[in-house]
């Protein structure tokens, strides 16, 4: 069984009448996930597409859409899911560099032929497919301001599925399917799930409110899930008694507060804390660690999964006790569908290979061994941040703004919010005699890239801090960085009443920003998702009325979030 949907016909014939995926009220069989997933499959082939083709999915989670996702691959295809959220421009850049033939909705009805459909195509080309076959493309930030798709095959799946030590999942498992498809946490949600014939829930689309979340969690009873750290502390700090019955609990995308994982182990009884670690160049985990009751200091990365291997090497390409991880083993991808540059850049040659032309894959990061044998993270030896568990090079934000007619010069740092979250400080300089708009920017920027790589604040300064030797001084940004209200669509309104001078305080908090006025944006002020579903949970044990992020986004300004708490209070 070389690739996933070979794997998943033998779990459909061990347990044909098991749930295999269920949203809310409907459930989905392995019996009839398999009757679904072949109709799908053969809508494909008469258009043309079977192995190797690309096949685009604006991807809303629901059961429809991993019934799609299935029949892709069945059809010998590999799938591009895209957030529909996204600005239609990186959009289509991304769906062009991955040679998308068709673009699907989740229920697998074709939303747009970007090829002319070819002849009927015979069901054994996918009958002929192996584990090196392409399964999926998934993108990432690219420093210079074109998303990278990173072509992944069956094996690197399959690989990630049976590992014992990361994933160890049996049929009595209920996993929540909650990350958005489009990044790679998904692939650990979704096929772990049902190659180990466990039953997949997958949570309602749109963004839940903390409360929502972690209700949803307890009254599915979910066993096992996945979340980014930031989700994870917040989870900890304000919902962990609705965790009672999590048996194995999986955090990445980011640094884990050791706080935080000691407060989980304590207060869930046998619950299974896991750091997950890797790129998605490495099929979502390369490797993992088990966070042991009592650990003390940072928690590490781990060990090599099964499939894995590691290589820390110093600036000469020598092994050493610290250094730069390379990743290498079955999860690594092809490389960045059409781009060759940045795939001989970083997927380099694995000189310790026993296979010839080997390749290992460049991560950024700084490790070490520790003493008990376990890799310790260090930091990057680059720019690239995670926000909200997504990579982000500030060069690409950079590119962006340095394209906008009125700037000269443009710098991207990432600083901490209230939380310690890194957010994106944006300084640009204008031409001289020209005026730079902060509004205009932020429109330009929502228009050019995903909503996590846009920066929260932005200021506008005469020229940019140089070291000594000429380079941008990027720390001196860092410490210019200020609690100045930014410019916005409207005046600054003060508070009028007890309520909206209660709430300027909390998001002043929340945010960073001072004097800010009732009238103001939410989101225009820096704010986002996680700090969105932090001020919903803060206001629900303030004021004792539920405030979702569906309401606080029609009207994401303190005065209408007063009148929304002044209603649900009578």
């Amino acid at each position: 069984m070389n690739t996933i949907h070979e794997a998943l016909a033998g779990r459909i014939a061990a347990t044909p009448h098991k749930v295999a995926v269920r949203g809310g009220d409907h459930a989905v069989t392995y019996a009839q996930l398999d009757v679904r997933a072949d109709e799908v499959a053969k809508r494909l082939w008469d258009l043309g597409i079977g192995a190797e083709s690309t096949v685009g999915v604006l991807a809303r989670r629901s059961t429809d859409l991993v019934v799609t996702l299935v029949g892709i691959l069945r059809a010998g295809a590999a799938y591009v899911p895209v957030d529909p959220r996204q600005p239609a421009a990186w959009r289509a850049t991304a769906l062009r560099s991955a040679g998308v033939r068709l673009i699907l909705d989740e229920c697998a009805e074709v939303l747009t032929e970007c090829d002319p459909p070819g002849p009927a195509t015979d069901t054994s080309r996918a009958m002929r497919m192996a584990g090196g076959n392409l399964a999926y493309v998934a993108f990432t930030s690219g420093s210079t301001g074109t998303p990278r798709g990173v072509a992944v095959p069956h094996e690197g799946v399959l690989r990630l599925a049976r590992d014992r030590t990361c994933a160890p999942l049996d049929p009595h498992d209920r996993y929540l399917q909650f990350a958005p498809v489009a990044f790679d946490a998904s692939t650990f949600e979704i096929w772990p799930a049902l190659l180990g014939g466990a039953e997949l829930v997958v949570h309602p689309a749109g963004d839940p409110s903390l409360a929502e979340l972690a209700g949803f969690i307890h009254d599915q009873r979910i066993t096992t899930l996945w979340l980014t750290s930031g989700l994870f502390q917040q989870i900890v700090d304000l919902h962990i008694d609705r965790l009672v019955q999590v048996r194995r609990l999986f955090v990445g995308g980011d640094v884990v507060p050791p706080r935080h994982a000691a407060d989980a182990l304590a207060r869930v009884p046998g619950l299974r804390l896991v750091n997950g670690y890797g790129p998605t160049e490495n099929t979502t985990f390369s490797c993992c660690h088990q966070i042991s009751p009592g650990a003390s200091g940072p928690v590490p990365i781990g060990r090599p999964i099964t499939g894995s291997d590691v290589r820390i090497l110093d600036e000469g390409l020598t092994p050493s006790a610290q250094g730069e991880l390379y990743v290498t083993g079955t999860g690594l991808a092809r490389g960045y569908a059409g781009a060759p540059g940045p795939t001989a850049q970083r997927f380099v040659c694995d000189p310790w290979s026993p296979t010839p032309g080997g390749r290992m894959y460049r991560t950024g990061d700084r490790v070490r061994v520790g003493g008990d044998g376990v890799i310790e993270f260090l930091g990057r030896i680059d720019r690239q941040v995670k926000i909200n568990g997504f990579r982000v090079e500030p060069g690409e934000v950079e590119a962006v703004l340095a394209g906008r007619p009125a700037v000269r010069a443009a710098a991207v740092v990432p600083r901490p919010d209230s939380s310690g979250t890194p957010r994106l400080t944006a300084f640009v300089v204008p031409h001289r005699g020209r005026t730079v708009s902060v509004l205009k920017l932020r429109k330009d920027v929502a228009e050019a890239l995903p909503d996590y790589a846009r920066p929260a604040s932005y200021r506008v300064v005469d020229e940019l801090p140089l070291t000594d030797n000429g380079k941008v001084d990027r720390a001196a940004l860092v410490a210019l960085g200020s609690r100045e209200r930014p410019e916005l669509f409207t005046d600054y309104l003060a508070p009028r009443t007890p309520l909206e001078a209660q709430l300027t305080g909390l998001w002043s908090d929340l945010l960073g920003v001072d004097r800010i006025g009732v009238e103001d944006d939410f989101i225009a002020l820096g704010g986002y998702s996680l700090l969105g579903m932090r001020m919903t949970a803060d206001i629900a044990a303030e004021y004792g009325v539920t405030i979702t992020p569906r309401d606080f986004y029609l009207g994401p300004t303190v005065a209408g979030l007063a009148a929304l708490i002044e209603e649900r209070s009578r």
